[in-house]
């Protein structure tokens, strides 16, 4: 049976400037490069210029993203934008993203799931796509966590940076089977008994203020492997194919442990990981397109490829995607 299937036509992705390295900590507080790197595989981050804005990274992300897709502004019917961090209360970011690429039609909003926000943002792409509701959809992950971390807790100021990584989807018809190019199945959750494991202490009708990020990191770690081990399973199974047909897991960059221990319960080797957190940290909804960004021109990442993408965050919300490239 023939389908409509949401193919990935093109990636791209945005750094700030402003290299923080592990060290720069050192100075203020009690940690150290090696403490950082040894529990979390960080060795550096990116943070935003204070002009730069979670919109203006997307925008330049989603910019290259078309460019590599060979798609105009103006054939984009959607753009899904995944952030934690919005310019403003409202209008949704994705907006001014939208205004910034010069796309002055179709529609535009944001989904907020943390870290979890770009399997989210994708899994609601592909649904508007396969119901005909849009053709040729950009995503995009922007966040800039370096506004809501709070600097004098070690626990969590180290472990978030900045960034920003887009796709490009377009409607493709297909075979209907597990050899189609495109997304091939789809698989999200929630729990919001876990909500204060992550999150942020201020918002507009608590505190109206912005807040900064907390976290029970031993707890969110033993939540993440479990969860990411069934709902990657359950994608995998989903998609019909087998977990030894993936070629490339490209997971959340959130703990290099995290990311091992999930691999190693899947049975897939570590050289088939796509690892980007020892250089961005933990970019909440930008992790993953960044990562597929960066695989994909080194040369990694090619056509024909399966890939499996999986994140947890706040929420709890968790999901994958299995995609072949």
């Amino acid at each position: 049976m023939r389908a409509i299937r949401a193919a990935i036509v093109g990636v791209g992705h945005f750094l700030p400037r402003r290299v923080v390295p592990n060290s720069e900590f050192e100075s203020f507080l009690d940690t150290s490069d090696h403490w950082i790197k040894t529990r979390t595989g960080i060795e550096s981050r990116r943070f935003a210029a204070d002009d730069e804005t979670t919109a203006d990274l997307g925008s330049k992300a989603a910019i290259n993203a078309l460019s590599d897709s060979g798609i105009e502004p103006g054939d984009i019917d959607l753009i899904v934008m995944a952030t934690s961090t919005p310019d403003n209360t409202f209008p949704a970011t994705a907006t001014k993203v939208q205004s910034e690429i010069g796309m002055k039609s179709g529609y535009a909003f944001d989904v907020q799931a943390v870290c979890a926000g770009f399997i989210y943002a994708l899994v609601n792409a592909n649904a508007l796509i396969r119901s005909g509701e849009a053709k040729r959809a950009l995503v995009v992950g922007s966040e800039t966590f370096s506004r809501i971390l709070d600097m004098s807790d070690r626990r969590t100021c180290v472990l978030f940076g900045d960034g920003a990584g887009a796709v490009v989807l377009e409607a493709t018809e297909t075979e209907g089977g597990p050899a189609d190019r495109g997304i091939l199945s789809t698989d999200i959750h929630s729990d919001g008994r876990y909500r204060d494991l992550l999150y942020v202490d201020g918002g507009v009708s608590t505190t109206r203020t912005a807040g900064y990020l907390r976290m029970d990191g031993k707890e969110v770690f033993r939540h993440a492997v479990k969860k990411l081990n069934a709902t990657a399973q359950a994608a995998i199974d989903k998609a019909k194919i087998r977990a030894g047909s993936i070629d490339w897991i490209v997971p959340h960059q959130a703990n290099y442990r995290i990311i091992s221990a999930t691999a190693k319960k899947l049975g897939i080797p570590e050289d088939q990981v796509i690892l980007t957190i020892q250089r961005h940290g933990n970019t909440s909804a930008a992790s993953i397109p960044l990562a597929l960004s960066e695989a994909k021109s080194n040369g990694k990442i090619k056509a024909g490829d399966v890939l499996l993408l999986m994140a947890i965050g706040g929420g709890l919300s968790w999901g994958s995607v299995v995609i072949r490239w």
